[in-house]
């Protein structure tokens, strides 16, 4: 379980909030309302003041590299920095199944440059799960999506869920968010709240 409490980041919060195992919680509001922000405060990539625990150990007890390799973020424009996409991947546990569910299979031979932007939110979801994180932070994984793209990833999303992750997934899509959802939030002057 993630629990956060006070978390404040000069623009949003104090923001309490618990994500427990097993759960999608999906996180709406309005553009610009500090969505993205919020993700990135839980993990610890901008300035913020408060307390987030992990199974009831404190985020400061971790050192940033080990912290992000539980509490994984995928940010809705992912970064790469080398030019093949292999070179982005470990060798272990091998990507290969989880890029063929992805329909990526052949991904792994491509360079970077050729991805559209779908490619790239769907490699940016593999890179993260392959560190099988405890939490997924999730921002608009599916936006530049076709249907079946967006199908494959939601499967992927529940079957991460269905093995104890705690998935927060921030979507502007209010029909994915009926579908995948177990506990809804919004983000709103600031505040989380809960929503029906």
């Amino acid at each position: 379980m993630l629990k956060i409490n006070a978390l404040c980041t000069g623009l949003i919060g104090p923001v309490d909030l618990e994500l427990p195992a097993g759960r999608i919680a999906v996180l709406s509001g309005v553009s610009g309302s500090g969505k993205s922000l919020l993700l990135r405060a839980i993990a610890d990539l901008d300035p913020n003041e408060g307390r987030v625990e992990l199974n009831g150990r404190a985020r400061g007890d971790f050192d940033a590299t080990d912290w992000r390799r539980h509490v994984a973020f995928v940010p809705a424009e992912s970064g790469w920095w080398a030019q093949g996409v292999d070179e982005h991947f470990q060798a272990e546990p091998d990507p290969a199944p989880l890029l063929e569910t992805l329909g990526l299979g052949e991904a792994m031979h491509w360079d970077v440059a050729r991805l559209s932007t779908g490619e790239k939110q769907r490699l940016a979801l593999a890179r993260a799960l392959q560190m099988d994180a405890d939490v997924l932070l999730l921002d608009e994984p599916t936006s530049a999506l076709d249907a079946m793209a967006v199908e494959a990833v939601e499967g992927v999303i529940r079957a991460e869920a269905a093995k104890g992750k705690a998935v927060l997934l921030v979507s502007h899509d209010t029909t994915q968010g009926a579908r995948l959802g177990d506990v809804f939030f919004k983000l709103e002057d600031g505040q989380v709240r809960d929503a029906a």
